[in-house]
């Protein structure tokens, strides 16, 4: 197993920062990681959703949301194939704190294909999440929901 893991903290408030996070409608107007998202945020349902990372071309995976905590977390797991071949947990949290919140955005990554992809993964997907981060964060602390 691999972990992706990053982190920002925000001057907003988690359910600011949330309200942001499952507005998946408005993610082609902020974000450049994860630019669109179609589906209901409900656990055990499927998302179909477009990334488009850093140095890679545009991608279009349909993941399984596996928790939703209001205002704390949201995952979903995708896979490719079937699972052990590549398999990808993402996690966003939200923690409160003097500031407003800090937000973090990791992935777990498994299957016999992680170990050929790592350093792409490394490099392209963490440049991606980091790039929504900040995306999220100045889009959070304008108010721009």
């Amino acid at each position: 197993m691999k972990l992706l893991h990053t982190e920002i903290q925000i001057e907003a408030s988690p359910e600011t920062v949330w309200s942001i996070l499952i507005d998946f409608e408005k993610y082609p107007e902020w974000n450049p990681f994860i630019i669109s998202i179609k589906g209901n945020l409900q656990e055990g349902k499927m998302l179909e959703t477009l990334m488009s990372p850093p140095n890679g071309k545009e991608m279009t995976f349909k993941p399984i949301i596996r928790s939703v905590v209001e205002n704390s977390e949201f995952s979903w797991l995708g896979r490719f194939l079937f699972p052990g071949i590549f398999d990808g947990e993402h996690i966003f949290t939200l923690s409160k704190n003097e500031n407003g919140c800090l937000l973090v955005q990791k992935e777990k990554f498994s299957g016999l294909l992680v170990p050929f992809l790592w350093k792409s993964l490394d490099q392209d997907t963490r440049a991606g999440f980091e790039l929504m981060n900040q995306a999220l964060k100045a889009r959070a602390e304008k108010g721009n929901l």
